[in-house]
């Protein structure tokens, strides 16, 4: 008989101990998975220029009615906002864009920075508004720059108000007219497209030759023109015209300390003598809340938000039967007949239109 060599003997004996050993107790069954905590409302970023302004009830009750929290990025004036807006697209800042108007609309096409959205309430909306028509820029109010008067000076001096933009290269207006410069006013931008949109691009620099002979004034921007240099507001001011907009005469009556009897100023409205201002919202490419973002143009294009933005914004509302307040309805004015300009001649000229206004005016 063989002799069974030790390590087999110790290899029998492991498997013999491990069979005799008491079995195993189950396992416990796995812990179920944590339930994931809400992160909060979604946070829904809109760009706008600086003037932007709404009800902060307003606001509130969207952000109920959408469980989101809304956060406006202002940027400047249009211009300034446009360029962030443009330099940012391939990382976007904001879901939404407010405040672009039809002086940079074919720019901020050019640039692809908007998605398209058929919003439900562009069909409450005059189609006159509706620029673009696919839908990337969508219009949500409009202003006239146009050129207001002081009503004191003119009839202390017994001297006739002017009935448009021919009138104010007449001896007797030498020296009452402040405007701004347009290449960093866009109020300034918008009376340069009006003497073009009049005069046309051939004889505008021929008018502003004449005004500039009669010694208009040029500052840099809206506040420093209507503040410091017009008589209408501060009464200070040695200029009693200034280029502003439509709807100042009605803030002059709300901003008073006591209320006036009359609103002090007033806009010349007549033909081609006022720029029309729209403005747009769209929903940037690549928004992190698309969904979000959609119902804010919605929102935006609703009867309260409408309604809301002529004592906040001093602007007119796009949608139709949209009532004014009663302010707005008695000093505001909008022209009949507004100059204009198509948005693509405006950025296919505007960068040489200003430079050529510069050569001309400011040397």
């Amino acid at each position: 008989m063989k002799t069974i060599p030790k390590l087999l003997l110790l290899i029998l004996a492991a498997a013999l101990l491990a069979a005799c050993a008491a079995p195993a107790a189950p396992s416990a069954p796995a812990a179920p998975a944590a339930t994931a905590t809400p992160s909060g409302p979604a946070e829904l970023v809109v760009m706008t220029h600086d003037s932007f302004a709404v009800t902060a009830d307003l606001i509130s009750r969207f952000e109920n009615d959408n469980y989101a929290k809304v956060t406006f990025l202002k940027s400047g004036d249009t211009g300034s906002a446009l360029n962030k807006a443009i330099l940012s697209k391939e990382a976007p800042l904001a879901d939404v864009f407010y405040g672009l108007d039809n002086t940079f609309l074919s720019r901020a096409l050019e640039e692809g920075i908007f998605e398209p959205y058929v919003s439900p309430a562009l069909g409450q909306i005059d189609p006159i508004y509706q620029l673009d028509l696919t839908h990337h820029a969508l219009p949500v109010d409009f202003g006239d720059v146009c050129i207001n008067y002081d009503k004191a000076y003119f009839q202390e001096k017994n001297l006739a108000v002017p009935e448009g933009l021919d009138d104010l290269v007449k001896p007797e207006y030498k020296g009452l007219l402040v405007v701004q410069d347009p290449s960093t006013s866009s109020s300034g931008l918008a009376f340069l497209l009006a003497t073009i949109a009049k005069y046309g691009p051939e004889q505008y620099l021929e008018y502003w030759s004449q005004l500039k002979a009669n010694g208009v004034v040029v500052v840099n921007g809206w506040e420093t023109a209507y503040y410091t240099n017009f008589s209408g507001s501060s009464g200070k001011g040695a200029q009693p015209l200034v280029v502003s907009y439509g709807s100042s005469p009605a803030a002059e009556v709300i901003f008073a300390e006591k209320p006036p009897a009359d609103a002090p100023t007033a806009s010349i409205v007549g033909p081609q003598s006022c720029f029309r201002q729209v403005e747009f919202v769209g929903i940037l490419k690549g928004a992190k809340q698309r969904a979000l973002a959609e119902k804010f143009v919605d929102f935006m294009l609703s009867k309260p938000f409408q309604e809301d933005m002529p004592l906040q914004m001093f602007v007119y509302p796009v949608m139709k039967e949209t009532v004014l307040p009663e302010v707005f309805q008695n000093y505001a004015q909008a022209p009949d007949e507004p100059a204009t300009l198509a948005p693509d001649e405006i950025a296919k000229n505007r960068d040489s239109w200003i430079k050529a206004w510069t050569d001309l005016v400011l040397k």
